[in-house]
């Protein structure tokens, strides 16, 4: 779907009982996303689709006379419709005719906005177009005749499928080459032990508003479907846990077909090599439970592995509570909050340092005035309740940090666990070995 300005739409929407049944709403938003005006939406229901015209001659003659009556110029069918059923639907509305992926594809045209969004977009474009590789022209079974010319020669249809291949063939070779930079940078930060928290979920969760937020950013953040497309990551320093990476990422739809995730894999790999998945759900949705799942699927289609915290947002319009709800102890399983007004944003930090740092404790530590780098890095993680010095000059410091950290820290300053922690040490002594025996 090539957008126009003025593109009058007509819109339909097909219930069929071998098919998935899916959201009217989120059709539309889709097709006002792409910048459409919808003029009439029009809703089918079939036993099964039709071979040649997927509605039916008599549905198909009906939205022709719509498409001639309002003076529309495309018609957007919710569902797949193979290039078939596409040129059969052209003839009979005289006009051009388009299905679900091809407005999904329209609206990544215009997102995309770095060098690695539009070679994807590319890539998926292209991928979708092969399929679609139908010529009405007359003999053209060769290019050419003559002296040195004849052979079996190639179709027109040979010649763009050849040329279609060659320039996928490009893009994959260009986005490898992303893939392999964005391998380097998370190497590096493998290397220098920064977690990476990625933001997933159903397109228009709120995700890029709590990104915001969180990072104290300025991502394009509206209310509309995909108004994110291209990964943004930002390292920032977290309260308890000090550097960590925050990534988001585009947004999950509904039947996504299984070619334009092949096609975002390289974005969506930020989403396989992360420490911690934060799945934003919008809590307020009547399809919360279908959007749920569809991104779940996804998950599964590109085979992440990873620790997921489900964050139920926009809880100001659900009318739910701000809470924390546990797996098990210190394992957290669901927040619920309100990226908008900002209720409930301290539970998903902690819900987040408790995930990636373990159960966190109070301490009292004992510095001696020689102790000042730990106190120094103490203070950069933000963990320090309070402090005092006693009558010889020693520090007290009350910290509220996960045990492993805490002690990471002493043993990489090579200070005495034992001194500094009192009676708490002989509870640390089976973790530092093992810390010593991973450095």
């Amino acid at each position: 779907m090539q957008q126009t300005d003025g593109e009058r739409v007509i819109l339909v929407s097909v219930s069929v009982q071998s098919l998935e049944d899916l959201d009217a709403d989120e059709f539309a938003l889709l097709t006002k996303s792409a910048g459409a005006e919808i003029l009439q939406h029009l809703y089918v229901h079939k036993i099964r689709p039709d071979a040649k015209l997927f509605v039916g001659s008599g549905k198909a003659e009906e939205i022709a006379l719509f498409v001639e009556e309002l003076e529309a110029n495309l018609v957007i069918f919710d569902h797949a419709l193979t290039p078939a059923q596409a040129r059969n639907l052209e003839k009979i509305m005289k006009c051009r005719v388009v299905d679900r992926t091809e407005l999904i594809l329209d609206i990544f045209a215009q997102r995309a906005r770095t060098y690695e969004g539009k070679l994807q977009v590319e890539l998926a474009q292209l991928h979708h177009l092969s399929s679609r590789l139908i010529r009405s022209r007359g003999t053209l079974d060769s290019q050419k005749g003559g002296i040195g010319l004849r052979g079996p020669g190639e179709t027109l249809l040979e010649t763009d499928r050849r040329l279609l291949k060659i320039r996928m063939g490009q893009l994959k070779t260009k986005l490898d080459k992303v893939r392999q930079t964005r391998q380097q940078g998370r190497v590096a930060r493998q290397k220098a032990a920064i977690p990476t928290v990625s933001l997933v979920g159903y397109t228009n969760a709120g995700k890029s508003t709590l990104f915001n937020i969180l990072a104290k950013s300025d991502v394009y953040a509206a209310d509309q479907l995909f108004a994110t497309l291209d990964p943004t990551l930002r390292r920032l320093d977290w309260d308890g846990i000090g550097s960590l990476v925050l990534a988001d990422t585009v947004g999950f739809v509904r039947n996504l077909s299984h070619s334009l995730v092949e096609s975002f894999k390289a974005t969506l790999e930020e989403t396989l090599e992360a420490t911690l998945l934060l799945h934003i759900i919008d809590s307020s949705s009547p399809e919360m439970l279908e959007q749920i799942e569809a991104v779940d699927k996804v998950l599964s289609e590109i085979g992440a592995d990873v620790p997921i915290i489900r964050v139920y947002n926009k809880i100001d319009q659900s009318h739910e509570n701000a809470k924390i709800i546990y797996a098990k102890e210190h394992q957290p399983d669901r927040v619920y909050l309100s990226a908008h007004t900002g209720e409930g944003l301290d539970l998903l930090r902690q819900a987040v340092h408790e995930s990636l740092m373990g159960q966190i404790q109070s301490f009292n530590l004992c510095l001696k005035p020689a102790y000042g780098k730990l106190r120094t890095q103490l203070y950069a993680l933000n963990v320090i309740q309070s402090e005092q010095y006693d009558d010889e000059g020693n520090l007290h410091i009350e910290v509220i940090m996960a045990p492993h950290k805490i002690e990471h820290l002493i043993k990489k300053l090579h200070l005495p666990l034992d001194e500094i922690l009192g009676e708490k040490a002989k509870n640390f002594q089976p973790v530092l070995e093992e810390f010593e025996l991973k450095d």
